[in-house]
């Protein structure tokens, strides 16, 4: 089988696509012929080691993948030879083929292709996890998205719409706000050309909002916590901006009443699995009523897999980018 493969932690464009043995399921786990796999923000952290986990070489980038069920390992009962899945990799998921903890495997449902279902979901699984059990977002409350464009931004807006918020977007620029509001945003801030407490305070009658999402970090983050309501919850998410981890003063979330809460999906996953599949199951009923609509704006073939990671790294790209290998 082909991968492509970080031989020495660097840039995307040191990758190189290489030929190695097809991977021997073990007891527990599921060999997967890999139709697709979406690039994350980790993808670009772990090639330079800049991530929490650091995979020994040689190893292929790619934490999410979605293909078809080559074999099942003797203690897997659940899926089959056949089965079209998806699967959360951690890293590995940038190959023809892949074997994966059963734990980490759904079935994909009838109304998802699999390219979709590789671009699902890391993105829907954490916005989901971070609206409904760290932050309790309830109907009628106000939800702000922090780059709102991007794979999770994106389907914060739609999950926050489709649990009963109003929903405001944020992002840089007109064009990636438009995206927002195809994606059902009911008001929008440009940050780079207005003042993101300022516009916070004028759409909400000088109240504050309930909940911000912020998978992005950086110079906005404690403008951010500034513009949030009583009681309101600030859930952080990433730290996709880079320069460094934002601070906070102390203070704030006192004066507030407000909670500063982390979002962790991949330990969640694992820690409450009951939940997360609960989280699935309510995810795919809204994609299958339409109400989820996941945006794969760029795909690349295996070979070009760098580049994939660089468009996201490059925060140009809206929604999410794929790497289709079959």
């Amino acid at each position: 089988m082909k991968a492509l493969l970080c031989k020495a932690f660097g840039p995307a464009d040191t990758l190189v696509l290489e030929d190695l043995p097809s991977p021997e399921p073990k007891k527990n786990e599921v060999l997967i012929e890999v139709q697709a796999a979406g690039v994350n923000f980790p993808d670009t952290l772990i090639i330079e080691g800049k991530y929490q986990f650091k995979p020994p070489f040689p190893f292929a980038p790619g934490g999410e993948v979605a293909g078809v069920v080559k074999a099942v390992g003797e203690k897997v009962s659940h899926l089959r030879a056949g089965d079209r899945v998806m699967a959360l990799t951690g890293w590995g998921g940038f190959a023809e083929e892949v074997a994966v903890p059963a734990y980490n495997v759904l079935p994909v449902p009838k109304s998802m292709d699999l390219t979709t279902a590789a671009a699902f979901g890391m993105t829907y699984g954490t916005s989901m996890h971070a609206l409904k059990q760290r932050a309790n977002l309830q109907p009628g409350e106000t939800l702000l998205v922090l780059g709102a464009s991007g794979g999770v931004g994106l389907a914060a807006v739609e999950i926050g719409k489709a649990m009963g918020a109003k929903v405001i977007a944020a992002a840089s620029s007109a064009e990636k706000l438009e995206v927002a509001r195809k994606a059902g945003a009911d008001e929008l801030i440009n940050y780079s050309e207005q003042s993101l407490k300022d516009e916070v305070k004028k759409l909400t009658g000088g109240q504050g909002v309930d909940v911000i999402y912020d998978p992005v970090g950086g110079t906005l983050f404690e403008e951010a916590f500034r513009s949030i309501g009583w009681n309101g919850r600030f859930l952080v998410v990433g730290f996709a901006a880079g320069g460094g981890i934002p601070a906070l003063p102390a203070n704030l979330p006192l004066l507030k009443g407000a909670s500063l809460v982390g979002v962790f999906w991949g330990s969640f996953a694992q820690r409450q699995p009951q939940d997360n599949a609960a989280n699935f199951q309510q995810l795919f009923a809204w994609h299958a009523e339409g109400k989820l609509k996941p945006l794969v704006s760029q795909t690349f073939p295996l070979e070009r897999g760098g580049e994939a990671i660089n468009a996201l790294g490059q925060r140009k790209a809206v929604g999410k980018v794929v790497v289709e290998i079959r």
